[in-house]
This record gives C-alpha cells, sequence and structure tokens, in this order.
C-alpha cells in the first residue's frame, strides 16, 4: 500500500470514530432509559429540543405525578418524598362506599399479600376521597376489617378537592354525587407508579385477571429496570 493511500485509510478511520462519537454523544439519557424500559410509559407526552455541545437533540417529556403530603391511619404526616426510592401502587376509595370498593380492597389485599416478598421496594397508597368521614381512626377500623396488616400501605386522608383533582393525575376520576350511592362516584383503577414518578400501568382493581397482571408487571419493571430479582 502506498503512502498515500495509508493516510486516506487512517483518515477514514479517524471520520468513522469522530461519526460514532458524536452518535454516543448525541443518545441522551432518556434514548437511554427508552432502550430499558420493559413497560409503557401511560399518558401524553412532548417533545422538546435543547442544544448540547453545540447539536440539536429531542428530549420526551412525559406525564408525572406530583408530590403529596397526607395524613396517613396512624396520624403521621407523610411525604411522597419518603417513598422515591420505590415503586407505588395507587387507587381512590372511601371507607363507607357500598359498590365497588369493597371488591377493590379486597383486590389490593390480595396483592399486598401476592407480593409480601417485595415489601422494600413496593408501597402501596389508598387515598380517601371522603376525608369528612374517613380520619385516621376510621381507616384504622377499615383496615382491620379486611386484617391489612402490611407494613407498607398506606391509607390517606387531607382535603377533598384536592385529592379529587390528584386522581386525574394517576388516571382515575373521583366527584361528590349526592345522586348515587355512598355520595361519591369514582373509578376502580390501580396505577403502577415508578420511582421517576412515571404511570407504567392502569388496572382495573375489581378483577382479578387485572391484578394478577399487575403483579406480574410490578415483578417485571423490578427485574428488568431496577435489577431486583423475585420469586
Amino acid at each position: 500500500m502506498t503512502r498515500t493511500r495509508m493516510v486516506r485509510s487512517r483518515f477514514l478511520l479517524i471520520i468513522c470514530a469522530a461519526v460514532q462519537f458524536l452518535f454516543t454523544a448525541c443518545t441522551n439519557d432518556t434514548e437511554v432509559k427508552e432502550m430499558k424500559r420493559v413497560l409503557p410509559i401511560v399518558g401524553e407526552r412532548d417533545i422538546e429540543y435543547k442544544t448540547i455541545d453545540g447539536v440539536e437533540v429531542a428530549d420526551t417529556i412525559y406525564h408525572h405525578v406530583p408530590s403529596f403530603e397526607y395524613l396517613n391511619q396512624d396520624s403521621v404526616m407523610i411525604s411522597s418524598l419518603d417513598f422515591k426510592s420505590k415503586i407505588w401502587v395507587v387507587d381512590f376509595f372511601f371507607t363507607y362506599c357500598p359498590t365497588i370498593c369493597p371488591s377493590m380492597t379486597a383486590q389490593m389485599k390480595r396483592l399486598s399479600d401476592m407480593t409480601v416478598d417485595l415489601q422494600n421496594h413496593l408501597e402501596f397508597f389508598s387515598f380517601s376521597i371522603d376525608p369528612k368521614k374517613d380520619q385516621p381512626a376510621r381507616l384504622r377500623e377499615y383496615m382491620a376489617s379486611y386484617e391489612v396488616t402490611a407494613k407498607n400501605w398506606q391509607f390517606l386522608t387531607g382535603k377533598e378537592s384536592t385529592t379529587h383533582l390528584l386522581a386525574k393525575e394517576f388516571f382515575n376520576g373521583a366527584e361528590r354525587n349526592d345522586a348515587i350511592d355512598g355520595g361519591f362516584g369514582h373509578t376502580p383503577y390501580f396505577a403502577l407508579v415508578d420511582t421517576e414518578g412515571l404511570v407504567r400501568g392502569v388496572y382495573n382493581g375489581t378483577l382479578v385477571d387485572d391484578i394478577d397482571r399487575l403483579e406480574l408487571d410490578i415483578r417485571k419493571l423490578l427485574n428488568y429496570e431496577y435489577g431486583i430479582e423475585s420469586k
């Protein structure tokens, strides 16, 4: 090979290496996380463009659930920030509900029992949409009636209007409606939330098959995205 050809070959190798470097540099954290995701992200998303080292890159902005502070069944004010290292299962209910809540709580209890080995990595939040009646003492009574003893299950009470708005953030609905039994209408969904505050699944809390699928998704999420193996 002549000296000219050798120089050209080296030049091409340098160009290829530079292109590969630029491609790697333009692969932002969001794209790397996308490649690891085993469950979809629920909700609308926006695209935000920004310049990194002179190169314009696109970043996907997903719906994140907001932080919150609520009083739990033990009259302790808890913050969502205290549970950032865990994934969550969230629902909205009220203790005097005569329709879907008994089924929802029974299924959440079953899910809690099925995932007892994951207590250090999983937290349950049940928000009352009728805080006027559902004060901590009443929440404890309700827990006892379902034999709920799990340390990783918070029953929460707070301002009614705030809770009804919060339900929407978890792809649920809740409203006062004096025309229906119990005086409140709400949806039966359980939301699975990851440690980034992204909703990764929504499941019907009254259906056995949905809760079985939720258990599998919890284990899948913890295993493949957080490296936490389970049974």
